[in-house]
């Protein structure tokens, strides 16, 4: 099975503060540095990484050849990444002396995508293969639909989370994965275990992946229901921590691997990334996962 990954491509500016800045405050920066990042990138790496065959659909502009660069040196399929004549998406990341993040995002060339290039896309994919997505590009939608028309399975992040989300075909998505603050926007829950109960009884045939930051993770689908707990390591930065749990856990649910498997896989990824400065240049490759 091969992976579609339909997701942003970004330059991160991190900004080290002391603390996030507070309306009307002017706050000194402790050190500037510049990442590849973006939901879609470090979910391509986190998956090209852990050993699975991705190819990541995006854009960017001409200032952002090297993110192509690093996915393609990284194992990924680049061929369908698109450059256009506006910028590449931004985001403007302030990390705290916690190493707890908050983030702005400018959309770029990520929300130059139309319906024609995504069906020229999904032409190379068929029934067996999936589709992973975010609410970082264009026409989510209209790319869920159709590949499922085409028999692929679909994996959805709903990060960031909007109320463009809602108006999604979320009954077409077989994987979910989502934080607490966006499984309880789905679901209007807010304790872990009625955010997924609250999920699958609406959508009773997919799967729920619920991460709870430092207390763990929830798997939930019709059959089987468990908690594995968050790895504890010292934090440099939580930035890519979700998305190398979700790629990690895909590619270890397309190895074959069960459940718990994965979880526990993507538990380990996620505690080294949180433990190295960076988005992408944090995530793990697999033989360092033990």
């Amino acid at each position: 099975m091969r992976i579609l990954n339909y997701g942003s491509l970004n330059i991160d500016e991190l900004l080290t503060v002391p603390h996030f800045v507070r309306p009307g405050e002017t706050l000194s920066v402790a050190e500037r540095n510049c990442f590849p990042g973006g939901k879609g990138l470090n979910q391509s790496v986190a998956l090209a990484r852990a050993g699975a065959d991705v190819t990541h659909l995006g854009a960017i502009g001409t200032d952002g050849k090297f993110l192509a660069d690093l996915l393609r040196d990284n194992g990924a399929d680049v061929s369908a990444i698109r450059t256009t004549d506006g910028a590449t998406g931004r985001a403007i990341i302030q990390v705290d002396r916690n190493g707890q993040n908050s983030i702005l995002l400018l959309a770029g060339a990520n929300a130059d995508f139309n319906a024609e290039q995504i069906e020229k896309a999904l032409d190379r994919f068929s029934a067996g293969d999936w589709l992973l997505t975010q609410n970082e590009t264009a026409n989510p939608a209209f790319i869920i639909t159709e590949a499922k028309k085409r028999g692929l399975s679909v994996a959805l992040n709903p990060s960031p989370f909007d109320d463009s989300i809602l108006s999604l075909p979320l009954s077409l998505v077989d994987l979910f994965f989502v934080n607490e603050i966006e499984g309880a926007a789905l679901s209007g829950e807010t304790e872990p275990e009625k955010i997924a109960s609250t999920l699958l009884s609406r959508y009773p045939h997919a799967r729920v992946v619920l991460t709870l930051g430092e207390h763990g993770a929830l798997y939930a689908d019709e059959r089987e229901r468990f908690h594995v707990p968050a790895r504890r390591v010292p934090t440099a930065d939580t930035t890519a921590a979700g998305d190398t749990f979700t790629g990690y856990f895909l590619a270890s649910l397309l190895s074959g691997d069960s459940p718990r498997a994965c979880m526990e896989r993507a538990t380990a990824a996620a505690a080294l990334t949180v433990s190295r400065p960076g988005a992408a240049p944090s995530i793990p490759r697999k033989e360092e996962i033990v």
